[in-house]
């Protein structure tokens, strides 16, 4: 009975560090926000920050007012592309779709059009109330939801 335990234990002890071994510094991040991720007011606005990491998006649903901005931060080792679902038209949010990327348009409408590099942000103002999904275009596995009221 106690060489079973024994076992059980060490095997235990074997698949924990195996587990952290691999993940390496991410299975020792945080699961709620950070100070970073805190909403900053400007004037009658805010600004809310979305981290990407290479988990995805965090937090995954925030709820916001109408005219506030949402900064999503590149904290990841690759690049993001973030878009309004769904993939690959981004056409969900009101005036959206990927095929404005490159013309007078694109600053308008909730989409990145653009890689932005590990370090790198960008920033949306939502003006239209709802649920609006959106992902990463360049790993669109990796999605998350603005809340808008």
């Amino acid at each position: 009975m106690n060489k079973t335990i024994i076992w059980l234990v060490t095997i235990i002890i074997v698949a924990v560090g195996g587990y952290f071994i691999l993940r390496g510094d991410e299975a020792l991040a945080p699961l709620a926000e950070t100070p970073a991720e805190l909403p900053t007011e400007t004037g009658e606005t805010t600004t809310h920050t979305i981290v990407y990491t290479a988990n995805g998006y965090s937090p995954g649903q925030l709820t916001i007012k109408v005219g506030d901005t949402v900064l999503f931060k590149n904290e990841s080792q690759m690049e993001m592309w973030t878009a309004s679902a769904m993939h690959p038209t981004h056409k969900v949010y009101p005036g959206s779709g990927i095929e404005k990327c490159g013309t007078a348009e694109a600053a308008k409408i909730f989409d990145a059009c653009a890689a932005i590099a590990s370090g790198g942000e960008w920033s949306f103002t939502f003006t239209e109330a709802g649920t609006w999904a959106y992902h990463n275009h360049l790993q669109s596995n990796h999605f998350g939801k603005v809340i808008v009221e």
